[in-house]
């Protein structure tokens, strides 16, 4: 359920705006609707921010999984203090694995030609020997003119090293010039030894910091509040001596803000949410439906507030497509097991566990009825109790029940349609009873989708599956259809008839391409099966792959096979059911709504970190 919204308002003295906000803070009920105002002061808390973001990230990595440290408990000054210091050691940090790096490189360098002095060959240029030392390829140096004078040094890595005495070579040659460094190779190495030495010591305190973690964590929580106090106060609208600020609340919460506003005698007031308004969305999942919640979060979508909360019918068909896309009871089984480590782990029922447990459930029936049990035939054979679960008109080995395989397709293709038009129906159908009440003659338009869709299902019948239709009939009905749509599409609460009409037939050939839309949003639940056939495609390929690698050594090649192939089809599965499973819920269904899931999700403003 999406919840009503009130649109709230407050007026204060402007000396008392940094009060109030605390005050409305502590409470978290008012979703802001002011723009935020950067000024010095914020930017400045921002670059705070990011650099004890940068420490955190820096001091977690370093620490990794070791034993957990005992915290130690630091005031918001000290944090301060911490942060600086901590992020002078990373910029130190920094520089030291530069330093190494580039001291690395000459090391590599010098190495084949020993320890001598560079400041020799400095002195030989001052004396009128100029030496150039170049590297380049066996090839380059091949193709080097007879002309060209030069020197072969020891080679440097894979590459050719020569030096000339007097000249550079032309730009022609693929060479590149080296650069001696100041110092020879035995002083690099020691500044090496030196540079590791320094940048072990400093990680070693990086890595102690481990200890203020969870202060630095309140502390960056503080910070991240505090920008939002002074964005929104720095932005509030005021004249010289009041200031006002406007936001939604959720309907249940206007007692308790009117009580809030009285205590600390706030001037305001509640107004309906108007069409120019842009609320907040909150949604109320019904009992049982809020395991959806974690799919709707991955995704980011959130409906608008005047869209409809599908959240229980998205959970239904998610649960069915996840289940027919998947389609291997035994993967269901991985997936309950995966269910039962979260629940473990956790010591309570999750909301992604519950999730889990309700998709593995799904998916171990569906992988049931069509006698799917990773991808085997074998199993199937062997265990004569799995054949008494399947459907024989499903099955994906029709051929032990007695019935063709071109059969048993065509009904789960069929069943496919059935699923898409029963979707879209229903979208049409909860159309209707929304527009109702509020006397919406658009509702029509619903209906004339409705007759339109049930009697493009039977094309689709025709042309997938060969089931024959009377043609004049079927048309007729969809042209029935299409004449609402167009008659009633553009009507609307408080729109002359007549003028809707004449909007509807201006929007002739959008609604003709609607139409075709339509029937190809019912074709595209074929995919259902499709994805699913390729998962146990997929599954016996490697089962006959691991079934020829039965004796000595090999049974170990045969099960890594299985292992590693049966891993790869379930991630492969998993990903089909975020591109098809997800896309049929958020694109057909959706779509036949009428939703856009432009909503901006209901965040109160909240300050629950402790003062400084």
């Amino acid at each position: 359920m999406i919840v009503e919204m009130k649109k709230a308002y407050i007026v204060v003295e402007t000396a008392k705006k940094r009060s109030m906000l605390k005050a409305l803070g502590k409470a978290g009920l008012l979703h802001l609707e002011s723009e935020p105002f950067t000024n010095e002061e914020t930017q400045q808390i921002q670059k705070r921010y990011d650099t004890l973001s940068a420490v955190i990230s820096l001091v977690t990595e370093l620490h990794g999984k070791k034993e957990k440290r005992e915290q130690q408990q630091l005031s918001p000054e000290a944090c301060a203090e911490v942060a600086d210091r901590y992020a002078h050691l990373a910029e130190e940090k920094k520089r030291l694995e530069e330093e190494i790096a580039a001291l690395r490189t000459q090391a590599e360098m010098l190495a084949p030609w020993g320890d001598f002095d560079p400041s020799e060959v400095v002195a030989l240029r001052e004396s009128g020997i100029d030496l150039h030392f170049y590297t380049l390829s066996k090839k380059d140096l091949a193709a080097l003119g007879e002309d060209i004078a030069y020197l072969h040094l020891a080679p440097v890595g894979s590459l050719e090293a020569i030096a000339t005495v007097g000249f550079e070579l032309p730009p022609s040659v693929m060479a590149t010039e080296l650069v001696l460094p100041s110092v020879g190779l035995g002083q690099i190495e020691e500044r090496l030894k030196r540079a590791n030495e320094e940048l072990g010591t400093t990680v070693s305190t990086l890595q102690s910091g481990a200890i203020y973690l969870t202060s630095l964590k309140e502390y960056q929580k503080r910070l991240s509040e505090r920008q939002v106090f002074e964005e929104i106060a720095q932005g509030m609208d005021r004249e010289e001596e009041l200031s006002w600020i406007a936001g939604y609340l959720p309907v249940d919460e206007v007692e308790t803000f009117e009580t809030l506003a009285r205590a600390n005698a706030w001037a305001y007031a509640l107004n309906e949410v108007g069409e120019d308004d842009n609320p907040p969305t909150l949604v109320r999942y019904p009992k049982g439906v809020g395991i959806i919640k974690p799919v709707f979060d991955i995704l980011g979508t959130v409906p608008g507030y005047h869209e409809a909360d599908i959240s229980t019918w998205f959970l239904l068909f998610f649960t069915l497509f996840f289940a027919m896309i998947v389609g291997d009871a035994g993967y269901g089984l991985i997936f309950l097991i995966a269910a039962a480590a979260i629940h473990i782990k956790s010591k309570k029922p999750t909301t992604l566990a519950l999730l889990i447990y309700v998709l593995s459930a799904a998916t171990i029936v569906w992988g049931s009825l069509t006698g799917t049990w990773f991808g085997s035939k074998a199993i199937l054979e062997h265990l004569p109790f799995l054949q008494t679960l399947v459907i024989p008109s499903i099955a994906n080995y029709p051929e032990l029940f007695g019935i063709d395989a071109v059969t048993a397709q065509n009904t789960v293709m069929k069943f496919c349609f059935i699923v898409g038009t029963v979707q879209l129906s229903l979208a049409c159908a909860l159309n209707v009873f929304r527009k109702a009440p509020h006397k919406d003659l658009s509702l029509m338009a619903d209906i004339g989708w409705l007759v339109a869709i049930l009697a493009l299902y039977l094309v689709v019948l025709q042309l997938v599956i060969g089931t024959p239709i009377n043609f004049a009939v079927v048309f007729s009905i969809v042209l029935v259809g299409f004449v609402m749509v167009v008659l009633f599409g553009e009507q609307g609460p408080g729109v002359p008839v007549g003028k809707g009409m004449l909007k509807g037939l201006a929007g002739l050939f959008t609604t003709f391409l609607n139409t075709i839309s339509a029937f190809s949003n019912i074709m595209s639940y074929i995919r259902l099966f499709a994805v699913g056939m390729a998962s146990v495609a997929i599954a016996q390929s490697f089962n006959a792959m691991a079934s020829s690698m039965n004796s000595g050594i090999a049974i170990v090649a045969g099960i890594a096979v299985l292992i590693i192939g049966h891993s790869l089809n379930l991630i492969m599965g998993l990903l089909s059911v975020v591109v098809h499973g997800v896309r049929l819920n958020l694109l057909e269904f959706s779509g036949q709504l009428g939703m856009e899931w432009t909503g901006v999700a209901y965040k109160p403003f909240s300050q629950t970190a402790q003062e400084q």
